[in-house]
């Protein structure tokens, strides 16, 4: 994306969060606001706090994990000298945590009607990678929290073949 970037601004990359992440794989789904509250600044944290809520219904809920976790990126974009535009690259791991919850504020903040923040957000995510907002809606949304996977079969018969589930619980 090097020629995408038209401001000639350097690409933002954050720092890894290795305590977060091990975190979050060994806390169950409904306990995440520990991990949260054990590291309040990370807007990973706060985006899987905001899915969450998403996923039970609970809007404001979310839109108040994903804002938290939207300020907090601002943070830490700035720290690693972010100044206000320019690219924030997905495929930097670290980097996902923020543009996580900007999609999630953006989510919530269209399903309250909040239509001026929407576009904002929508803008924001665009700049910072075009492809952010492909990739959370196929990568993390509520719809797909179980995936079941055929499993590979010699056997003709797709009725004797055994079926591998594989997602969250």
């Amino acid at each position: 994306m090097p020629g995408d970037n038209l401001l000639d601004q350097p690409e933002i990359f954050l720092p890894a969060e290795p305590e977060v992440l091990a975190a979050l794989s060994r806390t169950d789904r409904h306990e995440i606001d520990t991990v949260a509250a054990a590291h309040p600044t990370s807007s990973l944290a706060w985006a899987e706090l905001a899915d969450l809520a998403y996923a039970n219904g609970r809007i404001l809920e979310s839109y108040a994990y994903a804002r938290v976790g939207y300020h907090r990126g601002l943070d830490a974009l700035r720290k690693a000298g972010w100044r206000g535009h320019g690219l924030i690259p997905w495929r930097h791991e670290p980097n996902r945590g923020v543009l996580r919850s900007l999609y999630a504020l953006r989510r919530a903040a269209k399903e309250i009607g909040e239509t001026d923040e929407v576009v904002r957000l929508t803008t924001f995510l665009n700049d910072s990678d075009p492809t952010a907002i492909g990739r959370i809606e196929s990568e993390h949304t509520t719809t797909q929290l179980i995936t079941i996977i055929p499993a590979a079969s010699t056997e003709s018969s797709a009725a004797s073949s055994s079926t591998v589930i594989r997602g969250e619980e």
